[in-house]
């Protein structure tokens, strides 16, 4: 399958979602003879009018899955053999409104943004400004994990690659406070660490530390060095890094999220100005199209050379692996730099990258290099598995002359698995029946601190606690549960539904401890009463 990781993530559950979509990958090669060594490519296997007749069924293929689903909009773009060969619109921008999505509406890609962070990179490692191998914290002072040594080493590749040792989606909970890129990544050194470079977890402020390094190398900012380095000199003259200019863009696809009743609600805002190299990005089908021509042709288009050859197609070699195999014969997934890298039946290389916010984006893109044969697609709904099986239903039509598989039943089924998977496996709307009565207000109220989290503070009001915790702050009114666990309901890109909050070691009356569940997955869930 040709489908990544979904995010801008970006969002824990719909990213690991999109990993456990991730392509088969070749088996049973005869190893090649030290004299004979392989081609780069297996020669390509797909005709131009292969291509031609499933470009002929794409728009079928489309609005059949918006029909199944009822996603609100879709933009499609393909390319092949560096020419667009299909650039269409569908559905509305805005569900209740008549504007129509056409290939000039923005869409966020989320973690979309992922692929094009990384081919501005390749475009600063290409002017010498920074090498893939550059220790991050020379040029982003004050950067630091947990591992002193670490800290010292991480280098650009290996935060690009989710192989830092940082745990999967960390500091993504603070974005959902509410808190800013340098307060979290100043707090990426309490994050608890597996195996350096030994060990892959999807990591959203990892990317953005290395986009920030490579920025602060330029001395310039990441938003500005992607319009210098890439989005202006492509002519992607609708892409941007920052969330203001998708807000002011007149043409643009609004998030949806899908409503209990099945209905699509554009209820939801997603800033993801605090992880731009990882998850802001926003763009055109039109513009999209420009950098597919670009990543096909090695960095040039047309008779420009934007990106140097040799760094970007270092985006393209598996760096760590991502997907272990489930058994010896089976196959292994890995990823790049920005990328899924894997390895099809044929033996061909596929690139692919998913997007994926659960406050209403789903994106993908696809790409063949062998066959000069890339798909973007861009949706404004939450994951659905829309995006995913658009691209797998076109690249199979190709291949086959007809999908081969319900790619949008399977994708489907994975994120709503993972959606579920997140839940606490507590019940809090159903607290037992011989459930202890809660204390005083008086043993739960005050604040607590946590170099993590922030300070939290409890209040009581009208016979109800409140928990404040973030900038702004956030507020969650807590719900007594059993004794000393109270619930509340998470907000947010990785809102989980209900969760849980316990008070502790409770002397002379206070609590002195409280434990948040929803944000201890990596043992930094506790707050001590100041």
């Amino acid at each position: 399958m040709g489908v990544g990781h979904g995010t801008n993530h970006h969002h824990r559950r719909t990213a690991a979602a999109a990993a456990a979509l991730a392509p088969l990958l070749l088996i049973g090669q005869a190893a090649p003879s030290a004299a004979a060594a392989p081609p780069p490519q297996p020669p390509p296997q797909l005709t131009r009018a292969d291509v031609d007749t499933a470009v002929g069924k794409l728009d079928a293929l489309v609005r059949d899955g918006m029909d199944k689903t009822d996603v609100p909009g879709v933009a499609v773009a393909v390319v092949h053999q560096d020419r667009v060969v299909h650039l269409q619109g569908f559905g509305a921008r805005r569900t209740g409104q008549s504007a129509p999505v056409d290939p000039d509406t923005v869409f966020q890609l989320a973690s979309l943004s992922k692929p094009l962070a990384s081919t501005v990179v390749a475009g600063a490692v290409g002017d010498k400004a920074v090498g893939w191998d550059d220790p991050v914290a020379e040029h982003l002072p004050g950067f630091a994990l947990k591992d002193p040594w670490v800290s010292e080493h991480v280098t650009v590749a290996d935060l690009l690659a989710h192989r830092s040792g940082l745990p999967d989606h960390a500091g993504d909970l603070l974005e959902d406070l509410g808190y800013d890129r340098s307060y979290i990544l100043g707090r990426m050194k309490y994050e608890p660490l597996t195996p350096f470079r030994d060990s892959y977890a999807y990591t959203n402020f990892g990317v953005t530390a290395a986009g920030e390094a490579v920025a602060d190398a330029k001395d310039t900012t990441w938003e500005k060095l992607s319009e210098d380095t890439l989005y202006g000199p492509a002519g992607m003259n609708s892409t941007s890094s920052r969330f203001d200019d998708f807000a002011a863009a007149r043409n643009k696809a609004v998030t949806h999220v899908k409503a209990a009743d099945g209905t699509w609600d554009p209820r939801f805002v997603r800033d993801a100005d605090a992880q731009s190299p990882a998850g802001g990005a926003s763009s055109t089908a039109r513009d999209m199209s420009r950098w597919l021509r670009l990543q096909l042709a090695n960095g040039e288009l047309g008779d420009d050379r934007i990106i140097p050859a040799e760094p970007l197609e270092h985006t393209h070699v598996p760096a760590v692996v991502s997907n272990p195999p489930p058994a010896p014969a089976g196959r292994a997934g890995f990823y790049g730099l920005g990328w899924n890298v894997s390895y099809d039946d044929l033996g061909r290389l596929r690139l692919s990258h998913s997007g994926a916010f659960a406050l209403g984006a789903n994106t993908n893109v696809t790409m063949l290099p062998g066959e000069q044969l890339g798909i973007v697609v861009l949706t404004n709904g939450e994951a659905v598995g829309l995006a995913d099986s658009i691209a797998l239903n076109f690249l199979d039509t190709a291949q086959h002359g007809k999908p081969t598989a319900d790619w949008l039943d399977l994708a489907g089924k994975v994120y709503e698995q993972e959606k579920q998977a997140a839940r606490s496996p507590t019940d809090y709307g159903k607290p037992p029946k011989d459930a202890a009565a809660a204390r005083a207000d008086t043993a739960y109220t005050g604040t607590y601190a946590n170099d993590y989290y922030g300070p939290l503070t409890v209040t009581a009001a009208d016979d109800t606690l409140t928990l404040r915790l973030g900038p702004k702050p956030t507020t969650f009114r807590l719900t007594h549960y059993d004794g000393d666990t109270f619930s509340f309901e998470t907000v947010g890109e990785n809102a989980s539904g209900p969760s849980g909050i316990t008070f502790r070691d409770v002397e002379d009356g206070r609590a002195t401890r409280v434990t948040v569940e929803a944000f201890d997955e990596n043992g930094l869930g506790t707050f001590t009463r100041d």
